[in-house]
C-alpha cells in the first residue's frame, strides 16, 4: 500500500429513495495513488450493482486533483437521484486528498 492512500467521503441522501432508505448517508471510499491523484479503486453505498458500477466506471483512473473534471463528466451521465449526494461527498474525498 505504500504510495497510496485511501480517502472516504460522506454524504446525506435525498429521502424516499431506497438508499436513504436503508443507509441515510451515501459512503464513498477511493483508493488514490498518493503521488499522482489518479483513482486506483472505488466503492460506494449504493443499493443497485450497476449503480455501484457506473460510479466505479465514472471515477476510477481519474486524476482527483481535478475534481471539477470528475464532477462535468458525473454530470452528464448520472441522472440518479443521488447525484447530489454522490458529488458532494467526491468533493470530501477531493479535500481530504488535498490536505494530505
Amino acid at each position: 500500500m505504500k504510495g497510496k492512500v485511501f480517502v472516504t467521503g460522506y454524504a446525506k441522501l435525498p429521502q424516499g429513495i431506497t438508499a436513504s432508505e436503508m443507509y441515510h448517508v451515501i459512503c464513498l471510499g477511493l483508493l488514490v495513488d498518493k503521488k499522482t491523484g489518479i483513482v486506483l479503486d472505488a466503492e460506494c453505498s449504493l443499493v443497485t450493482s450497476l449503480a455501484k458500477r457506473v460510479f466505479h466506471d465514472l471515477v476510477v483512473n481519474k486524476d482527483l486533483k481535478k475534481i471539477n473534471d470528475i464532477e462535468k463528466e458525473f454530470s452528464e451521465v448520472y441522472y440518479g437521484s443521488a447525484k447530489k449526494a454522490l458529488i458532494s461527498a467526491l468533493r470530501t474525498c477531493h479535500e481530504k486528498y488535498i490536505q494530505i
